[in-house]
């Protein structure tokens, strides 16, 4: 068995995250966006930020145009059901993938529940209603109304500021099956359209697909990690590496003395642990992603850094790979003020270096920044 070190694996995940050094100049957005498994796009200025940082030369114009001019991107439904970029070659895999886990415990009374046939019947309608078109989210109820029933657009769904439509608790299944994903904003309103018709991979093919590309990206790792990441049963996750393992697709390692999973073969790791300065926006690929988590926040970190041990609600200041502070940035015209609180203190190198990171952070977004080293008051995912 392989032995590894969190400073080796760290320094191999930054690398195939081009964390390390970024890609090369003209290397497609997609591509990069292949290499972190989707860009969590919920907020798309975020999603914008983790691809730029992550390729020479790259700004938000680049990301813009792949995703709404050149169509090499898509913004959907990913992971977790959450709203990601992913490259649109791959949604033959990320569709057949995504579609295939299990569906956890509904959270909505059982009056509000759709039953999987009517799940079924929205996610077709929805599909039907946007092929070709870009609607808001209130012409698509209409449309997806006049395919099913009126008992899909009864207001029986808790909101922000109101009652949803009931056909709206699937909108995360038809992103992830193919059948929805954004169309360019109408002013400020969201629009909807249907991506260019697929066939996705077979269900169980997809499935081993995905697990070894996130064991190439982000392991060695666990079914427990895999199944936290993909929002998926635990049991259900320990039986898809089961399989593989038993099929010699992937083998089992030591990390820090710990069991974990590579893909078979890949067992090379850095001499070298990782040394330098980093800034990831809010919810970026490789801070969800990456574990074990208190290995990558370390010490306070953990308490700082994470919500509630949630991962994602602060932008996160990497020094020598693991998370040493968090950051946020107000943007005001042309210019961005960047406050980056270290937890601990910084060498005059690192300083240099972090100054780079804030010019960074500022060409891709095209703006002039101005670096603060200072507390964050803004609080999470502000």
């Amino acid at each position: 068995m392989t032995f590894t070190t969190w400073d080796r694996v760290s320094a191999r995940r930054l690398e195939r995250q081009y964390l390390t050094e970024p890609a090369a100049a003209g290397t497609p957005v997609a591509d990069v966006v292949g290499a972190m498994l989707g860009a969590h796009a919920q907020v798309l200025s975020a999603a914008e930020l983790s691809v730029g940082v992550r390729g020479t030369g790259t700004t938000r114009v680049e990301v813009r145009e792949a995703l709404w001019e050149g169509r090499s991107l898509v913004k959907t439904h990913g992971p977790r059901g959450t709203v990601h970029l992913l490259a649109a070659r791959e949604l033959p895999l990320w569709c057949a993938a995504l579609t295939a886990v299990p569906a956890g415990a509904s959270p909505f009374p059982p009056e509000v529940r759709l039953t999987e046939e009517q799940a079924a019947h929205i996610v077709a309608a929805i599909g039907d209603a946007l092929d070709g078109v870009c609607l808001t989210v209130d012409e698509l109820t209409e449309e997806v109304v006049a395919r099913t029933a009126a008992w899909a657009g009864e207001l029986v769904m808790p909101a922000f500021q109101g009652m949803w439509p009931r056909w709206r608790q699937v909108l995360h299944r038809a992103g992830q099956s193919g059948a929805l994903c954004f169309g360019p904003n109408r002013g400020r309103k969201v629009t909807y359209t249907r991506p260019p018709h697929f066939d996705p991979l077979p269900p169980n093919e997809a499935l081993h697909e995905l697990v070894r590309r996130y064991l190439r990206a982000y392991g060695p790792s666990t079914p427990a990690y895999f199944a936290k990441w993909l929002a998926a049963p635990a049991g259900w996750a320990a039986g898809v590496f089961r399989e593989l393992a038993e099929a010699g697709e992937i083998e089992e390692v030591a990390l820090e003395e710990a069991p974990a999973w590579v893909a078979a073969g890949d067992t090379g790791f850095p001499d070298e642990p990782v040394r330098g300065v980093r800034l990831l926006p809010y919810f970026d690929a490789y801070g969800i992603a990456a574990q074990p988590r208190e290995l990558l926040f370390p010490g306070q970190a953990y308490r700082r850094a994470l919500a509630g041990g949630q991962a994602g609600n602060f932008p996160l200041l990497l020094v020598d790979g693991v998370v040493a502070g968090v950051w946020h940035q107000r943007r005001q015209g042309r210019r961005t003020t960047v406050t980056v609180e270290p937890l601990g203190r910084l060498s005059a190198r690192q300083e240099r270096e972090l100054g780079e990171r804030v010019e960074r952070v500022g060409e891709v977004l095209e703006a002039r920044p101005e670096l603060v080293i200072g507390k964050v008051t803004a609080g999470p995912h502000a």
